[in-house]
């Protein structure tokens, strides 16, 4: 990927994260720096996929990584150029160790998705439609720190977000269309708890 170019695919978002550490850490400001603040598909993507991986485990982490892509859905439904984050998020961080880990964890269904990606049914990725999965995603991240007591179910909402992300990001609605059907594999693992 070209320097100060966008991430368009999981694997160049992935390579981003690797590179965006800051010494034994990572803090939210690298990563956005690395990205880009126009980019908000592959930021999107990122604190999703992490959600997705082993480090979601970590306690208050799926709250966290809500409040995050939250943040960043709010923006991009508002049709904001640049991405605005609070100092005192900008200075969260996770040690580099553990980035790295999650980015290994990643990287065999990273390369797995690039490989069957294809710009397809885009009118699912671009507006007007693609605003319904961003609120789609916005009402899932309300509903992820209810469900820190449940892992599993986190993961499930983040692997939907995930799915859009990469959607919005490639071009491909079969994405978007495979977050919808997550949220309804959510919906009913959700109803065998309650």
């Amino acid at each position: 990927m070209a320097e100060g170019a966008e991430p368009s695919t999981i694997n160049e978002v992935l390579d981003s994260l690797c590179h965006a550490r800051n010494g034994d850490r990572v803090t939210v400001r690298d990563i956005v720096e690395k990205m880009g603040e126009r980019s908000f598909a592959p930021l999107l993507l990122v604190p999703a996929m992490i959600l997705v991986s082993p480090v979601s485990s970590i306690l208050g982490m799926p709250t966290f990584g809500a409040l995050v892509i939250g943040l960043i859905l709010v923006q991009a439904i508002m049709g904001r150029k640049h991405l605005w984050i609070p100092e005192f998020l900008a200075r969260r961080s996770l040690p580099a160790k553990r980035v790295e880990s999650a980015v290994n964890w990643l990287r065999k269904p990273a390369t797995w998705v690039d490989r069957h990606v294809h710009r397809r049914l885009t009118y699912l990725t671009v507006r007007p439609l693609s605003y319904i999965a961003l609120l789609t995603c916005l009402a899932l991240t309300l509903t992820m720190p209810l469900l820190e007591v449940l892992p599993m179910l986190a993961t499930v909402s983040a692997t939907a977000i995930t799915l859009f992300a990469i959607g919005l990001l490639t071009h491909d609605g079969m994405f978007i269309i495979a977050g919808y059907a997550f949220i309804g594999l959510g919906i009913s693992l959700g109803s065998l708890f309650i």
